[in-house]
Protein backbone atom coordinates (compact mmCIF):
# COMPACT_ATOMS: atom_id res chain seq x y z
CA UNK A 1 0.00 0.00 0.00
CA UNK A 2 1.24 3.50 -0.83
CA UNK A 3 2.36 5.69 2.09
CA UNK A 4 -0.62 7.94 2.67
CA UNK A 5 -0.61 10.91 4.99
CA UNK A 6 -3.70 12.03 6.84
CA UNK A 7 -3.55 15.42 8.54
CA UNK A 8 -6.09 17.36 10.56
CA UNK A 9 -6.02 21.14 10.77
CA UNK A 10 -8.17 24.17 11.45
CA UNK A 11 -8.96 26.47 8.57
CA UNK A 12 -9.77 30.03 9.71
CA UNK A 13 -13.26 31.07 8.66
CA UNK A 14 -16.06 33.46 9.49
CA UNK A 15 -17.22 32.94 13.07
CA UNK A 16 -14.31 30.63 13.92
CA UNK A 17 -12.26 27.73 12.59
CA UNK A 18 -13.36 24.91 10.31
CA UNK A 19 -12.05 21.45 11.15
CA UNK A 20 -10.52 19.81 8.09
CA UNK A 21 -8.93 16.47 7.29
CA UNK A 22 -6.72 16.13 4.26
CA UNK A 23 -5.61 12.74 2.95
CA UNK A 24 -2.50 13.05 0.83
CA UNK A 25 -1.13 10.56 -1.68
CA UNK A 26 2.46 9.38 -1.75
CA UNK A 27 4.13 11.96 -3.98
CA UNK A 28 2.68 14.81 -5.96
CA UNK A 29 -1.10 14.55 -6.40
CA UNK A 30 -2.49 13.98 -9.88
CA UNK A 31 -5.71 15.70 -8.79
CA UNK A 32 -7.59 17.02 -5.76
CA UNK A 33 -11.07 16.34 -4.45
CA UNK A 34 -13.22 18.53 -2.22
CA UNK A 35 -15.95 16.66 -0.36
CA UNK A 36 -19.36 18.28 0.16
CA UNK A 37 -20.85 16.27 3.03
CA UNK A 38 -24.44 15.06 3.53
CA UNK A 39 -26.95 16.65 5.90
CA UNK A 40 -27.34 16.11 9.65
CA UNK A 41 -27.39 12.49 10.86
CA UNK A 42 -26.60 11.14 7.39
CA UNK A 43 -23.10 12.54 7.86
CA UNK A 44 -22.57 10.62 11.09
CA UNK A 45 -23.67 7.39 9.42
CA UNK A 46 -21.30 8.01 6.51
CA UNK A 47 -18.06 8.99 8.22
CA UNK A 48 -16.37 5.58 7.98
CA UNK A 49 -17.38 5.12 4.36
CA UNK A 50 -16.11 8.60 3.46
CA UNK A 51 -12.82 7.99 5.27
CA UNK A 52 -12.27 4.65 3.49
CA UNK A 53 -13.08 6.21 0.13
CA UNK A 54 -10.69 9.11 0.79
CA UNK A 55 -7.90 6.61 1.49
CA UNK A 56 -8.69 4.65 -1.67
CA UNK A 57 -8.67 7.83 -3.73
CA UNK A 58 -5.36 8.90 -2.18
CA UNK A 59 -3.84 5.50 -2.98
CA UNK A 60 -4.58 6.32 -6.61
CA UNK A 61 -2.85 9.67 -6.41
CA UNK A 62 -5.64 12.01 -5.37
CA UNK A 63 -5.48 14.49 -2.51
CA UNK A 64 -8.81 14.59 -0.67
CA UNK A 65 -10.03 17.41 1.56
CA UNK A 66 -12.93 16.85 3.94
CA UNK A 67 -14.22 19.98 5.66
CA UNK A 68 -16.55 19.99 8.66
CA UNK A 69 -19.04 22.73 7.83
CA UNK A 70 -19.92 25.56 10.23
CA UNK A 71 -21.89 24.28 13.21
CA UNK A 72 -21.52 20.59 12.32
CA UNK A 73 -19.69 19.37 15.40
CA UNK A 74 -15.95 19.75 15.04
CA UNK A 75 -15.98 23.23 13.53
CA UNK A 76 -16.94 26.50 15.18
CA UNK A 77 -20.58 27.38 15.82
CA UNK A 78 -23.73 25.53 16.74
CA UNK A 79 -25.85 23.72 14.18
CA UNK A 80 -28.75 26.03 14.98
CA UNK A 81 -26.66 29.06 14.01
CA UNK A 82 -25.75 27.73 10.56
CA UNK A 83 -27.34 29.03 7.39
CA UNK A 84 -27.20 27.61 3.86
CA UNK A 85 -25.04 30.57 2.83
CA UNK A 86 -22.51 29.76 5.59
CA UNK A 87 -22.01 26.30 4.09
CA UNK A 88 -21.62 27.67 0.58
CA UNK A 89 -18.97 30.02 1.96
CA UNK A 90 -17.23 27.03 3.56
CA UNK A 91 -16.99 25.23 0.21
CA UNK A 92 -15.41 28.35 -1.24
CA UNK A 93 -13.00 28.50 1.71
CA UNK A 94 -11.98 24.88 1.21
CA UNK A 95 -11.62 25.31 -2.54
CA UNK A 96 -9.33 28.30 -2.01
CA UNK A 97 -7.17 26.24 0.34
CA UNK A 98 -6.80 23.51 -2.28
CA UNK A 99 -6.02 26.03 -5.00
CA UNK A 100 -3.32 27.60 -2.87
CA UNK A 101 -1.69 24.46 -1.51
CA UNK A 102 -1.28 21.85 -4.22
CA UNK A 103 -1.78 23.21 -7.68
CA UNK A 104 -3.23 20.01 -9.14
CA UNK A 105 -6.64 20.09 -10.87
CA UNK A 106 -9.58 20.27 -8.48
CA UNK A 107 -12.78 18.23 -8.59
CA UNK A 108 -15.73 17.93 -6.22
CA UNK A 109 -17.21 14.89 -4.56
CA UNK A 110 -20.59 14.98 -2.87
CA UNK A 111 -22.88 12.69 -0.95
CA UNK A 112 -26.67 13.13 -0.76
CA UNK A 113 -27.59 16.75 0.13
CA UNK A 114 -23.97 17.71 -0.39
CA UNK A 115 -24.92 17.64 -4.06
CA UNK A 116 -27.41 20.46 -3.50
CA UNK A 117 -24.64 22.50 -1.90
CA UNK A 118 -22.30 21.82 -4.83
CA UNK A 119 -25.02 22.77 -7.31
CA UNK A 120 -25.66 26.12 -5.61
CA UNK A 121 -21.94 26.77 -5.07
CA UNK A 122 -21.04 26.10 -8.71
CA UNK A 123 -23.83 28.41 -9.85
CA UNK A 124 -22.69 31.14 -7.47
CA UNK A 125 -18.99 30.82 -8.28
CA UNK A 126 -19.33 30.22 -12.01
CA UNK A 127 -16.84 27.35 -11.81
CA UNK A 128 -16.87 24.21 -13.94
CA UNK A 129 -15.23 21.39 -11.97
CA UNK A 130 -15.37 17.63 -12.51
CA UNK A 131 -18.04 16.32 -10.14
CA UNK A 132 -18.44 12.88 -8.59
CA UNK A 133 -21.93 12.78 -7.07
CA UNK A 134 -22.89 9.92 -4.77
CA UNK A 135 -26.64 9.34 -4.43
CA UNK A 136 -27.49 12.99 -5.03
CA UNK A 137 -30.58 14.60 -3.55
CA UNK A 138 -32.21 16.45 -6.42
CA UNK A 139 -34.90 18.42 -4.56
CA UNK A 140 -34.06 20.31 -1.38
CA UNK A 141 -37.64 20.99 -0.34
CA UNK A 142 -38.52 17.32 -0.57
CA UNK A 143 -35.39 16.33 1.36
CA UNK A 144 -36.22 18.80 4.11
CA UNK A 145 -39.79 17.60 4.27
CA UNK A 146 -38.57 14.03 4.83
CA UNK A 147 -36.29 15.28 7.58
CA UNK A 148 -39.10 17.18 9.30
CA UNK A 149 -41.17 14.00 9.35
CA UNK A 150 -38.59 12.49 11.69
CA UNK A 151 -40.06 14.58 14.50
CA UNK A 152 -43.40 12.83 14.18
CA UNK A 153 -41.75 9.42 13.79
CA UNK A 154 -39.53 9.92 16.83
CA UNK A 155 -42.56 10.84 18.91
CA UNK A 156 -44.41 7.76 17.58
CA UNK A 157 -47.33 9.80 16.33
CA UNK A 158 -50.00 8.46 14.01
CA UNK A 159 -50.18 9.76 10.45
CA UNK A 160 -52.78 12.45 11.24
CA UNK A 161 -50.71 13.79 14.12
CA UNK A 162 -47.57 13.66 12.00
CA UNK A 163 -49.27 15.90 9.44
CA UNK A 164 -50.36 18.31 12.17
CA UNK A 165 -46.83 18.37 13.58
CA UNK A 166 -45.44 19.07 10.11
CA UNK A 167 -47.90 21.92 9.70
CA UNK A 168 -46.84 23.35 13.04
CA UNK A 169 -43.16 23.13 12.11
CA UNK A 170 -43.81 24.79 8.77
CA UNK A 171 -45.76 27.57 10.52
CA UNK A 172 -42.85 28.16 12.89
CA UNK A 173 -40.46 28.31 9.94
CA UNK A 174 -42.73 30.70 8.05
CA UNK A 175 -42.75 32.92 11.14
CA UNK A 176 -38.95 33.01 11.08
CA UNK A 177 -38.48 30.77 14.10
CA UNK A 178 -35.94 27.94 14.43
CA UNK A 179 -37.29 24.39 14.76
CA UNK A 180 -35.82 21.35 16.48
CA UNK A 181 -35.96 17.94 14.79
CA UNK A 182 -34.15 14.76 15.83
CA UNK A 183 -31.73 16.70 18.00
CA UNK A 184 -30.86 19.24 15.30
CA UNK A 185 -31.98 22.87 15.48
CA UNK A 186 -32.66 24.31 12.04
CA UNK A 187 -32.37 28.05 11.57
CA UNK A 188 -34.74 29.89 9.21
CA UNK A 189 -31.73 30.73 7.01
CA UNK A 190 -30.81 27.06 6.68
CA UNK A 191 -34.38 26.02 5.95
CA UNK A 192 -34.83 28.73 3.34
CA UNK A 193 -31.66 27.72 1.53
CA UNK A 194 -32.46 24.03 1.46
CA UNK A 195 -36.08 24.66 0.51
CA UNK A 196 -34.92 26.60 -2.54
CA UNK A 197 -32.12 24.23 -3.56
CA UNK A 198 -32.53 22.08 -6.65
CA UNK A 199 -29.84 20.01 -8.34
CA UNK A 200 -28.86 21.49 -11.67
CA UNK A 201 -25.83 22.71 -13.55
CA UNK A 202 -25.33 26.35 -14.51
CA UNK A 203 -25.46 27.39 -18.19
CA UNK A 204 -22.14 26.87 -19.92
CA UNK A 205 -20.93 24.19 -17.50
CA UNK A 206 -17.97 22.48 -19.14
CA UNK A 207 -16.72 19.64 -16.92
CA UNK A 208 -17.66 15.96 -16.66
CA UNK A 209 -20.22 14.77 -14.11
CA UNK A 210 -20.47 11.20 -12.84
CA UNK A 211 -23.42 10.10 -10.71
CA UNK A 212 -23.23 6.86 -8.75
CA UNK A 213 -26.13 5.38 -6.80
CA UNK A 214 -26.58 2.35 -4.58
CA UNK A 215 -29.61 0.13 -4.90
CA UNK A 216 -30.84 -2.82 -2.91
CA UNK A 217 -32.37 -4.41 -6.01
CA UNK A 218 -30.85 -7.54 -7.52
CA UNK A 219 -30.67 -5.73 -10.85
CA UNK A 220 -29.90 -2.13 -9.78
CA UNK A 221 -30.88 0.79 -11.96
CA UNK A 222 -30.67 4.55 -11.58
CA UNK A 223 -33.50 6.25 -9.71
CA UNK A 224 -36.18 8.09 -11.74
CA UNK A 225 -34.97 11.44 -10.34
CA UNK A 226 -31.40 10.78 -11.51
CA UNK A 227 -32.54 9.50 -14.90
CA UNK A 228 -34.48 12.74 -15.42
CA UNK A 229 -31.50 14.77 -14.24
CA UNK A 230 -29.15 12.97 -16.63
CA UNK A 231 -31.49 13.46 -19.60
CA UNK A 232 -31.91 17.16 -18.77
CA UNK A 233 -28.19 17.64 -18.27
CA UNK A 234 -27.19 15.86 -21.45
CA UNK A 235 -29.67 18.00 -23.37
CA UNK A 236 -27.76 21.07 -22.17
CA UNK A 237 -24.54 19.66 -23.66
CA UNK A 238 -22.84 18.57 -20.44
CA UNK A 239 -20.90 15.28 -20.32
CA UNK A 240 -22.70 13.23 -17.68
CA UNK A 241 -22.89 9.53 -16.92
CA UNK A 242 -24.61 7.55 -14.22
CA UNK A 243 -24.54 4.06 -12.82
CA UNK A 244 -26.33 2.08 -10.13
CA UNK A 245 -24.50 -0.41 -7.95
CA UNK A 246 -25.98 -3.04 -5.70
CA UNK A 247 -25.51 -2.14 -2.06
CA UNK A 248 -27.07 -0.83 1.14
CA UNK A 249 -27.85 2.83 1.81
CA UNK A 250 -25.01 3.28 4.30
CA UNK A 251 -26.04 6.86 5.21
CA UNK A 252 -29.27 5.67 6.82
CA UNK A 253 -28.64 2.17 8.16
CA UNK A 254 -28.78 1.42 11.88
CA UNK A 255 -25.32 -0.16 11.84
CA UNK A 256 -22.31 1.43 10.18
CA UNK A 257 -22.05 0.02 6.67
CA UNK A 258 -19.61 0.45 3.81
CA UNK A 259 -19.74 -0.31 0.10
CA UNK A 260 -16.47 -1.36 -1.51
CA UNK A 261 -18.10 -1.63 -4.97
CA UNK A 262 -19.07 2.05 -4.77
CA UNK A 263 -15.48 2.97 -3.88
CA UNK A 264 -14.16 0.82 -6.73
CA UNK A 265 -16.54 2.43 -9.22
CA UNK A 266 -15.50 5.87 -7.99
CA UNK A 267 -11.82 5.04 -8.44
CA UNK A 268 -12.61 4.12 -12.04
CA UNK A 269 -14.21 7.55 -12.52
CA UNK A 270 -11.15 9.29 -11.08
CA UNK A 271 -8.95 7.21 -13.37
CA UNK A 272 -10.87 8.48 -16.39
CA UNK A 273 -10.57 12.07 -15.18
CA UNK A 274 -6.82 11.71 -14.64
CA UNK A 275 -6.40 10.14 -18.06
CA UNK A 276 -8.28 13.06 -19.65
CA UNK A 277 -5.82 15.61 -18.28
Amino acid sequence: MAALRREAFILPGSGGGRFCVVTRPDGEPKGQLLLAPPFAEELNKSRRMLALAAEAFAERGWLVLRIDLFGCGDSAGDFGDAGWGDWLDDLELAHDWLAANAGAPIGVWSLRAGGLLVSDWLARSGRSLPWLAWQPVTNGKQHLQQFLRLKGVSEMLNEADVKETMSTLRAQIAAGQPVEVAGYTLSPALVAGMDAASLSLPPGYAAPVSILELSGQSEPSSSPAVRMLVERTKASGVSVDSAAIQGVSFWQTQEIEVSQPLIDASCAVLGRWAHAH
